[in-house]
């Protein structure tokens, strides 16, 4: 079976978010970093070169494929904010109703800046989707 490509590792998320340009796309990384290390109770860790990963979890699929993969994180991308929500948006319309001005992936949720969204949405549903993630994949 085939690895992952992303991977976690020891790079530094303070000088990988320090490099993050303009100083507003930095301002906005470092409160998703504060709102995301609440929420999950974990410090920040990179995984690949630039997503900022928090926690993980073990998943097991029914077709016997496995991995470890974060419970949530965000990634400065050129276009957008990038945050992956894994637990998918499908549970969520309320939330994303009230949330503001934003795009979605399968998995990831895509906002220019934090000033487009409402915080105190945005946190709810960070959080409910790393409890989602932790009761559909509980530790073993």
């Amino acid at each position: 079976m085939a690895e992952l490509k992303t991977q976690e590792n020891d790079r530094s998320v303070k000088s990988f978010l320090d490099a993050v340009e303009p100083d507003q796309r930095r301002q906005d990384c470092y409160t998703i970093l504060a709102i995301m290390e609440k929420a999950t109770g974990s410090a920040p860790k990179m995984w690949g070169d630039s997503i900022v990963g928090f926690g993980r979890y073990h998943y097991k699929y029914a077709s016997g494929r496995e991995g470890d993969w974060m419970l949530s994180a965000f990634s400065p991308r050129k276009q957008n904010l990038t945050l992956y929500i894994m637990a998918g948006f499908d549970r969520y319309e309320e939330l994303l109703s009230k949330l503001g001005k934003f795009k979605t992936g399968k998995a990831c949720l895509y906002v220019k800046t934090l000033a487009d969204v409402d915080l105190t949405v945005l946190e709810e549903l960070i959080q409910s989707s790393v409890d989602h993630i932790k009761a559909t994949y509980p530790p073993e």
